[in-house]
């Protein structure tokens, strides 16, 4: 038996998909029923619940060989870090508890950080519980930047024309698919040829810069003079909060960016074939400019 949890998010439904496939007994952890359904069609055992429940963590994983976990977003959370710090909690109790030998975690680049790198120092807190479970083997995923993060850019792309985040137009940073995490993560879980406490970086396929993926965005979606703006970190907090994320959700993402654009957040290890994963940029932008393209006609509709 594999627990996955998240399993209706970007890794979790993917890594579920890919066990179901290969014949493995699979529990999927998810909050809506509905959305679960679709893996409970391909034979998923599903569990409704919350990640905060340490109770219900506890009937989720027992019986369970392996377990891959991660911290759910929650923008709505008045202390993202204490709310990071209450997962981790719940799972390092149900994984004790129900004595599970194997876990992945998902984790982030930067995670040896402890404090000034905003959710991502959240993260270490989250490896330091989880390595402190005896007998457990524990393989911490550290991947890159996530390329899905520019899907929340669709609506200033379609509106204003330009791409703009805090971070710095000029830097390269590791720029991963969620996809090709996934996929690692699977593999692991598949194989268990892990051992002890361990971290491996995942780099994506190349380093890449917001102008660069702007420009590559733009030429995907028809919009070849597409620029890319660096916003200041106070313009930007006020737009996250009116975007609908708490103001101490705002403040840690603007954290993790000063913490990016002043290359305190960089990978420990260099890019090798083992931490360079192939979905490339360009790949991504094709699927990006599919879901901008289906938007934009639903919205010429008045959907």
């Amino acid at each position: 038996m594999y627990v996955v949890t998240s399993a209706t998010g970007n890794t979790g439904r993917v890594i579920a998909e890919t066990l179901l496939a290969k014949g493995k007994k699979v529990r999927a952890i998810g909050r809506n029923a509905e959305r679960l359904q679709s893996l409970v069609e391909k034979g998923a055992e599903a569990f409704v619940g919350s990640v905060t429940d340490g109770s219900a963590m506890v009937r989720a994983f027992q019986g369970a060989q392996a377990v891959y976990v991660l911290i759910p977003p929650n923008y709505a959370a008045a202390d993202f870090r204490a709310y990071q710090n209450e997962v981790g909690a719940a799972y390092a109790s149900a994984i004790r508890r129900a004595v599970i030998p194997f876990v992945v975690n998902l984790s982030s680049v930067g995670a040896h950080l402890s404090e000034g790198a905003g959710p991502i120092s959240g993260l270490y807190d989250v490896e330091q519980q989880l390595n402190q479970l005896q007998g457990v083997n524990i393989i911490h995923l550290r991947p890159g930047f996530f390329m899905e993060n520019l899907f929340f850019s669709l609506d200033l792309i379609r509106n204003q024309n330009i791409n703009g985040t805090p971070l710095r137009g000029d830097l390269p940073i590791p720029m991963i698919a969620t996809r090709d995490i996934a996929e690692v993560a699977a593999q692991l879980l598949l194989s268990l040829d892990f051992s002890g406490q361990s971290t491996r970086e995942l780099l994506g396929q190349r380093d890449i810069s917001m102008e660069e993926a702007t420009r590559i965005i733009g030429k995907a979606i028809g919009k070849e003079e597409l620029a890319y703006v660096q916003f200041p970190y106070e313009q930007a907090e006020q737009a996250m909060v009116a975007m609908g994320l708490s103001q101490d959700v705002a403040r840690s993402l603007n954290e993790m960016d000063r913490a990016l654009n002043e290359e305190r957040v960089r990978p420990l290890e260099k890019r090798t074939a083992a931490n360079t994963t192939p979905t490339s940029f360009e790949q991504f932008a094709e699927s990006f400019a599919a879901v901008y393209r289906s938007q934009k006609d639903a919205k010429a509709m008045g959907i």
